[in-house]
């Protein structure tokens, strides 16, 4: 059975409505899932893989206050695991979600699954996507 952490910041309740349905999907495929907010991360070594979940912030940007620094605490980790991102947004056509790809791409950290972007809270289509987020890293 893989394990899976599900691994978020959320302001409004749009990312943590997507970090429950890629539990979900997990769980649905037989993984382990533990749902993690950032504050609750700490060593991530027993896990097969993880799922990252940040919403854009101010200009296009990770949350800096609690994801960046716990994000950076764990990308040299992260290599050889299976990895997604996920996240919503308000504004803008989700570039920030672009970049923290190509961070991941610069770290080594291949994506095991295309990522999952929903403006504001997440429809039916938005939550099913992450279903099947959460399922592909199981």
């Amino acid at each position: 059975m893989s394990k899976l952490a599900v691994i978020y910041w959320s302001g409004t309740g749009n990312t943590e409505a997507m970090a429950n349905a890629v539990a979900d999907g997990a769980k649905e495929k037989g993984a382990e899932v533990d749902l993690l907010t950032c504050a609750n991360v700490g060593d991530i070594s027993a896990f097969d893989a993880v799922a990252l979940g940040c919403p854009a912030m101010g200009a296009e940007e990770l949350e800096d206050g609690e994801f960046l620094p716990m994000l950076e605490s764990i990308e040299g980790t992260l290599a050889g695991k299976k990895v997604a991102l996920f996240g919503s947004y308000g504004w803008g056509d989700g570039e920030w979600m672009r970049t923290w790809e190509g961070r991941c791409a610069e770290k080594g950290i291949a994506l095991a699954t295309d990522s999952v972007i929903v403006n504001e809270a997440p429809d039916d289509e938005g939550i099913a996507n992450c279903k099947a987020l959460g399922a592909a890293l199981a």
